[in-house]
């Protein structure tokens, strides 16, 4: 997928987003890192179709569509009548998938992201950090090539944030989407991620694209490790340079 010469001017004249391009590749991980209000929401809800560029082209693979996109956002945003399975079936009933097997599809992605026993619970009764899961699930039990996150652990607790970004880099490396990953923590993005695009402020714009070359699975050894802290420091000058240009 191919951002090419995108720009995103809202009604107001605001222009949030200006000249973004980027190649994402198959089954790659990437984060966009910007300080808050810099557009990389805009950017990431004109990827997903949900708002539409004033200008450039947001191009796929050559010959197809658009793939299936799963979203993820800032808030869990579940439907507080409904259980967790039910939250997770609803993408598949709207398909017009079977009742039977899609109940069967939605438990199955319950266990991948460690609700197996939370089924029947309700999002009042979840602490916040299950919710999320549940909002994981029910972004990945259509099976999408492509998941897109937009700061989903920003509003968490340290310790449930870090065991969110463990999981996360499990399913991925399990199921092999393309990862698109909205944060403005630099530890987080060069934790997750095989690229970084930093992002400068308004009007939002890609200042340099950094390749985090250490291998998967990730883990508490690397989040402690010299090379990790080295390359966190790498994208944090590179993000206040992006600040300041």
């Amino acid at each position: 997928m191919t951002v090419a010469n995108v720009s995103k001017q809202f009604g107001n004249g605001t222009l949030a987003v200006r000249d973004v391009n980027i190649a994402i590749r198959e089954g790659e991980f990437i984060s966009l890192l910007g300080p808050s209000g810099c557009g990389k929401s805009t950017l990431l809800r004109m990827i997903a179709g949900l708002a539409s560029p004033s200008a450039g082209d947001i191009v796929w693979g050559r010959g197809e569509g658009k793939p299936d996109l799963g979203f993820v956002f800032q808030e869990p945003t579940l439907m507080p009548w409904a259980t967790a399975l039910g939250n997770v079936v609803m993408p598949l009933k709207l398909k017009g998938i079977a009742r039977p097997a899609a109940e069967a599809a939605a438990l199955e992605t319950l266990k991948l992201v460690g609700l197996t026993g939370f089924e029947t619970a309700y999002p009042r009764e979840l602490s916040g950090g299950m919710r999320m899961r549940v909002s994981i699930a029910r972004a990945l039990v259509t099976e999408p090539r492509i998941l897109l996150m937009d700061e989903p652990f920003a509003a968490l607790d340290e310790i449930t944030r870090h065991k969110l970004n463990d999981d996360l880099l499990a399913l991925w490396w399990r199921k092999r989407f393309t990862a698109v990953f909205v944060t403005h923590s630099v530890f987080e993005s060069v934790y997750l991620s095989q690229r970084i695009a930093v992002m400068a402020a308004r009007p939002g714009r890609i200042m340099a694209d950094l390749a985090v070359a250490s291998p998967y699975p990730r883990d508490e050894l690397f989040r402690t490790s010299a090379e990790y802290a080295q390359l966190c420091r790498v994208a944090s000058e590179t993000l206040k340079k992006a600040i300041t240009a």
